[in-house]
């Protein structure tokens, strides 16, 4: 397995990938855990929960700001009962705006505040995709990982290094399917890809030109 967290951590797996064919392209990952950990976190605080009360956040397309972090799916554990996370917080300008920048921009609010990197967050996210890897994802659960997007159901280009919601057992990834996509999540979804695809474009430029 190879995972990729330095930046642009889509576009230099892909890369990675290509240099080194003779690993099959699913071994190589890169990390939105951050910003999967990051969303959870948001939802939480809102509700009065903790993460581990929140589930099935997505985290679609690029680790940049053009990520689309999608609550649509998601579900909060409250009183004891499994609620949309839509239908628990009933608020939805701020799910369709204000939490979705919070996510995008979070790296960059650290780093403005602190002066220093959201090292230790970043550790902790990794040391989660490498568990999850190793000993699968918990049952009706779902995360966010950085994979090869050849095949998936979504309208992704092909050959991108795009972030989906996977399920994983065996330490085999598989992409969540059959999610329903709204006008909303769609045009998102697209806006990172094409910055995925743009990105790609830069980087194989330089490559063939080394």
């Amino acid at each position: 397995m190879v995972i990729v967290v330095g930046n642009p951590a889509n576009t230099n797996c892909l890369t990675a990938s290509k240099s080194a064919p003779s690993i099959p392209k699913e071994n190589f990952s890169c990390l939105t855990r951050l910003d999967h950990n990051r969303a959870k976190a948001q939802i939480a605080l809102k509700l009065g929960v903790t993460s581990e009360d929140v589930k099935n956040v997505i985290i679609w397309g690029n680790h940049s700001s053009t990520q689309y972090p999608d609550v649509n799916h998601a579900k909060v554990k409250l009183q004891g009962k499994e609620v949309g996370v839509y239908e628990a917080l009933k608020n939805d300008s701020w799910l369709k705006g204000d939490f979705i920048t919070t996510v995008q921009q979070r790296g960059a609010a650290v780093i403005k505040a602190r002066k220093l990197s959201s090292a230790m967050s970043a550790a902790k996210a990794i040391c989660d995709h490498i568990r999850d890897i190793w000993f699968g994802t918990p049952e009706g659960e779902f995360v966010s990982m950085g994979i090869i997007s050849d095949g998936n159901s979504y309208g992704v280009p092909d050959d991108l290094l795009y972030s989906f919601p996977v399920t994983i057992k065996n330490k085999t990834w598989k992409i969540v399917e059959g999610l329903p996509i709204n006008d909303f999540s769609r045009e998102k979804m697209d806006l990172t890809a094409k910055e995925l695809s743009e990105e790609k474009e830069t980087a194989f430029e330089f490559l063939s030109s080394a």
